[in-house]
């Protein structure tokens, strides 16, 4: 049975005291009774008090990125020896908004993705088309492009430390969301696609979340699609009940 995981990307928000606010309400109100995988992903300069915050829970936490070097003169970037060293040994990469705003490559990515699996790490893979490509109808074609130059390059065991995040670019904070009717056809696509080059116990093993703009009132429906295993949520994370709600969704 595949992983069901919510996890909540707090991005460039919350200072020290705030993460520690947030940390205790999440403490208090998400439950602990579901077979549910949740992971939040404050920043870099919270996250090894989020570390120490959370150790006595089942609450995970992750990086919102890392470099694909092991150390050097790389001024302001953080390496996965530097993650791994304060106890966070999850990662998310290729968020489309590194993507976009600092124009991270698929083949970059793959190296960013070796790297942290290198360092046995967990990495949330994530990748997802603009509004142009499906207006298009082109998104399948980049979908599949993403997978096969980020990821398809690994041996079949490194998918164990893989998790997917199906991010619409159009729907990532824009209010907008993709029907769960769409978010399943994507998602049932993507697990084909990986079955096609790594057969039936890759592609049933591996957790694909859904990214953009889940909220308390839509994500009941939008996980209940057999292929949805989950969401890698934005601004719904930073508010400690509607997070809980979410999960309470899956």
């Amino acid at each position: 049975m595949r992983t069901k995981i919510v996890a909540g990307n707090w991005k460039m928000h919350k200072n020290s005291e705030e993460t520690e606010d947030l940390l205790n309400e999440l403490i208090d109100k998400l439950p602990t009774d579901k077979e549910v995988q949740i992971i939040v992903a404050p920043t870099f300069v919270n996250l090894s008090s989020a570390v120490e915050h959370l150790q006595f829970t089942n609450i995970i936490v992750a990086a919102q990125n890392m470099h694909q070097a092991e150390g050097g003169a790389f001024t302001g970037e953080i390496s996965a020896d530097m993650l791994k060293s304060i106890g966070v040994t999850t990662v998310i990469l290729g968020h489309s908004e590194r993507r976009a705003y600092f124009h991270e490559t698929d083949a970059l990515l793959a190296s960013k993705v070796n790297t942290a699996l290198k360092h046995e790490m967990t990495v949330i893979f994530c990748f997802g088309e603009e509004l142009k490509d499906r207006q298009s109808g082109n998104h399948f074609n980049l979908v599949e492009n993403q997978l096969t130059d980020g990821l398809f390059h690994l041996e079949e065991n490194a998918w164990e430390n893989l998790v997917l995040a199906y991010e619409p670019v159009w729907a990532i904070g824009t209010g907008e969301t993709a029907s769960p009717e769409q978010a399943q056809e994507m998602h049932e696509f993507i697990r084909e696609t990986i079955r096609k080059k790594y057969g039936n116990t890759v592609a049933e093993g591996v957790s694909i979340l859904y990214g953009g703009s889940v909220k308390p009132e839509n994500a009941s429906e939008i996980f209940s699609k057999p292929d949805v295993d989950g969401g890698l949520i934005g601004g719904a994370a930073l508010k400690a009940d509607d997070f809980a709600a979410i999960v309470n969704g899956i």
